[in-house]
């Protein structure tokens, strides 16, 4: 039996995205050592603030300023934190109502076990010793003995140079098996060979395979070697750089292109080089370039052969 391919993926988005005057004010002031929340037209007062009450949808503008003194409403026990989780050694994740608010806010607990923790407790939090405008200001809560308070006061929500923008990370750690099909499409091209699979009821050649036709439903088995050329269906330009090892070393502007290769009936996705990007046209006709070692091509570049004509790859677009 061939050994089982899997490997580590990361799919990861940094989104960047500019703040309100609400949400502003409250990170500001967890740089600032200041809690704020928001108070709504019934007199609630909301940690962390939102622009909208979440029950009328009235704008929210009114500033309220809260005590770093908190009770436990529930809570969670994790044995073994993860990556860029805020604490590395085991923590509760908490739900905490800080004195003068009316909702929870979700952070972390420091205590030495589950035991330790119940709801109802009394915590503090305990600052960042370096801040700079985000909720990882608060590093975690701890336990404390002090009694609860309802006092809030009105703040203009006005600190100096104050914070605009955030960027947010979303990160997906996974392990990725192929499965028959796929596994067998890259075996073939750490040889240096295309093979896709061919439908036994409609005929057509799917590249990459993925183990059924998309369109009958029917299993697939037989293979069919493909390519090595093929052409351009479409394509666009890349203006940005990626931030990746893969990637780094490709300047932009460059060419990533749908590739019909010939013999397929699904086009792939492949980046051009050897060509200027402004000279990519549809219907130019590529082949494979391979690294020393690879195990998939590097790039495709033009084959010098005539532009294909529209009809032969019209249906692949």
């Amino acid at each position: 039996m061939p050994d089982v391919l899997s490997a580590p993926l990361v799919v990861e988005f940094p989104f960047t995205r500019s703040l309100g005057p609400v949400q502003s004010a409250f990170l500001t002031g967890l740089r600032e050592r200041t809690v704020l929340g928001v108070r709504t037209g019934d007199g609630k007062v909301l940690v962390p603030p939102v622009e909208y009450d979440p029950v009328t949808a009235e704008e929210l503008r009114e500033l309220t300023e809260v005590a770093t003194t908190g009770t436990v409403t529930t809570w969670a026990w994790n044995p073994a934190p993860r990556r860029d989780q805020p604490l590395v050694t085991p923590f509760a994740w908490v739900l905490v109502k800080l004195d003068g608010a009316d909702t929870a806010l979700l952070h972390v607990l420091d205590a030495p076990g589950p035991e330790a923790v119940n709801t109802g407790m009394r915590v503090r939090i305990r600052w960042a010793p370096q801040r700079t405008g985000a909720i990882t200001d608060i590093a975690c809560f701890e336990p404390y003995e002090g009694e609860a308070t309802a006092e809030s006061t009105a703040h203009s929500g006005e600190f100096a140079d104050p914070v605009t923008g955030i960027v947010t990370p979303a990160r997906l750690d996974y392990t990725y098996t192929p499965g028959r099909a796929q596994s067998a499409y890259l075996n073939a091209l750490s040889e240096r060979r295309t093979v896709g699979e061919r439908c036994p009821s409609c005929r057509k050649v799917y590249v990459p395979p993925r183990g059924a036709c998309p369109t009958c439903g029917i299993a697939t088995a037989e293979q069919v070697e493909v390519g090595p050329r093929g052409t351009v269906t479409t394509y666009c330009i890349v203006n940005i750089k990626a931030k990746n090892a893969m990637n780094d070393a490709i300047e932009v502007p460059y060419v990533y292109a749908h590739i019909a290769l010939d013999g397929a009936d699904l086009a792939l996705h492949g980046r051009i080089g050897g060509i200027p990007y402004d000279q990519v046209r549809m219907g130019l006709r590529v082949e494979p370039v391979w690294t020393e070692g690879g195990r998939h091509p590097d790039h495709y570049r033009p084959t010098g052969e005539p532009d294909a004509e529209y009809d032969a790859y019209k249906e692949l677009l």
